[in-house]
């Protein structure tokens, strides 16, 4: 929960201080209107604890921490009522953040390859062209298990969850907008069976989110 809470801090934060530096530097219109579709680019890192436990519920489970970076595309549409504004968001991200542990002699990964989320997102405009946002939807993705000296077997499924967060963006011109986001993303459990016998492993990866991004706006 600390984690979540500073994630969402650094977003918001990271967003008003762009908002500021370009009041500073240049000066806008007013009324700027959000409504309208977009789709951009984002990039950024994800972290998170991943656990393993026996799918009998048995002991000798262990969490392992994650890391890694990512990056995609996003798509979305807003619609503008006064100061509050509505939307729809989806985006696919090509990711990296896994978790590894050494067993001596075999080590193994845990890794989300690839995720993807479609949310709503209801905001609030304080200021000219500065919006916040809370978003929240449908979370989708691909989760790898490899074990390496042990025949080097690797396991993988796709996954469905979900995802909530928070947001900043700022229109710097009437087409292009900053944002920084913060997502947690929860995909579920996965059972894997590396052994071939009765008892297999729950993998669960919720993982954080937090990326940068530039949208276009027609």
């Amino acid at each position: 929960m600390k984690q979540l809470l500073l994630a969402t801090a650094l977003v918001l934060a990271t967003g008003t201080a762009y908002a500021a530096d370009v009041l500073q530097e240049a000066p806008v219109a007013a009324s700027y209107d959000w409504t309208g579709a977009y789709i951009g680019v984002n990039a950024g890192g994800g972290f998170g604890t991943f656990s393993l436990d026996p799918s009998d519920g048995g002991p000798g489970g262990f969490d392992l921490s994650a890391s890694g970076f990512l990056g995609g595309v996003q798509a979305g549409y807003n619609w503008q009522v006064g100061q509050f504004v509505y939307g729809v968001e989806a985006d696919f991200q090509g990711a990296d953040v896994k978790g590894e542990l050494s067993l001596g002699g075999p080590s193994l990964e845990t890794k989300v390859d690839w995720f993807g989320t479609v949310r709503a997102r209801i905001g609030y405009t304080p200021i000219d062209r500065f919006l916040v946002y809370g978003t929240g939807g449908l979370a989708y993705g691909h989760e790898k298990l490899d074990i390496s000296g042990l025949g080097g077997p690797s396991f993988s499924k796709t996954r469905v969850g979900w995802t909530v967060g928070a947001g900043a963006e700022y229109a710097i011109t009437n087409n292009w907008s900053l944002k920084s986001e913060y997502l947690y993303t929860d995909l579920g459990k996965a059972t894997f069976n590396p052994g071939g016998g009765g008892v297999g492993v729950d993998v669960k990866v919720p993982f954080h989110t937090v990326r940068v991004g530039l949208n276009y706006k027609f």
